[in-house]
């Protein structure tokens, strides 16, 4: 992550857990559930980000859903846990769960060896994702070779943004950064930056959902990687294994595919 940055991570936790993150509680899995790994009673405060659809948004009635919210539902309701989703934006999650304010996050996190080098710590993959590049509607950019001397947008902190970082100097472009997925769209269809380099499945769901004037650059894309749910705290390594044996349970049921399929509809 950016040292520049660094300075407003504390500011954004703060302001976040001072009450402007939306909270909401699941119910605690039913005494009948097969599996029952936790019951202490403890109630794990998950963080997540404010806007990354479709794994975390508001819908229409202003409620938050998204795939995550969907499998963190699932994989507690499995395991017998109650948690509590604290809504904190991107970078304020990984500040909350560094300062030890909550138990995990996650927020299409992509695992990766140099996030495990520096302190995160993952449950297995439960979605595979790649970056690629967007530009608005009518541009003529068609790859990395039109953006010299241009900027782009990208995400403070994320694997776009270290996509974008890694092709700068080979094709001298310049980097703009954003705190939110929302507001880097409308930079590029409002002419502020040329491009965005973001999830792929985040932005082709909202070119579909939303009919922002953004269209996908063919050829631009990475190696996928998988998403994981993220500790920072070795003392809730539970939180994880519940994680993983939920995961596995939900996919051995067929309650993971149905969750996929209601929002990317594969």
């Amino acid at each position: 992550m950016k040292k520049r940055i660094v300075c407003m991570l504390t500011a954004c936790m703060m302001l976040a857990l001072t009450g402007c993150g939306a909270a909401a509680q699941a119910p605690a899995a039913d005494a009948g559930s097969e599996a029952k790994a936790d019951e202490s009673g403890k109630v794990w405060k998950i963080a997540t980000d404010t806007a990354f659809k479709p794994f975390e948004y508001k819908d229409d009635n202003g409620d938050f859903v998204g795939i995550d919210m969907d499998i963190i539902k699932a994989v507690a309701e499995d395991q017998g846990f109650k948690y509590e989703i604290q809504i904190l934006g991107w970078d304020a999650s990984i500040a909350a769960c560094q300062a030890g304010q909550a138990d995990g996050m996650i927020a299409g996190a992509s695992i990766t060896d140099e996030r495990k080098e520096s302190g995160w710590i993952f449950s297995d993959g439960y979605y595979d994702a790649n970056q690629s590049m967007a530009v608005e509607s009518s541009s003529d950019i068609k790859g990395f070779t039109d953006l010299e001397g241009k900027s782009v947008a990208v995400k403070t902190g994320t694997m776009s943004a270290t996509y974008a970082e890694s092709l700068k100097d080979q094709y001298k472009f310049e980097i703009t950064y954003f705190e939110d997925s929302p507001t880097m769209y409308q930079a590029v269809v409002g002419g502020q930056v040329a491009a965005v380099f973001d999830d792929t499945p985040i932005m082709a769901s909202n070119i579909k959902d939303t009919g922002i004037a953004m269209k996908l650059v063919d050829g631009t894309g990475n190696d996928p990687a998988a998403y994981g749910f993220a500790i920072f705290n070795k003392d809730n390594q539970q939180l994880i294994d519940m994680f993983n044996a939920g995961l596995a349970n939900i996919k051995a049921n067929g309650t993971y595919d149905k969750i996929i399929a209601k929002y990317l509809g594969e």
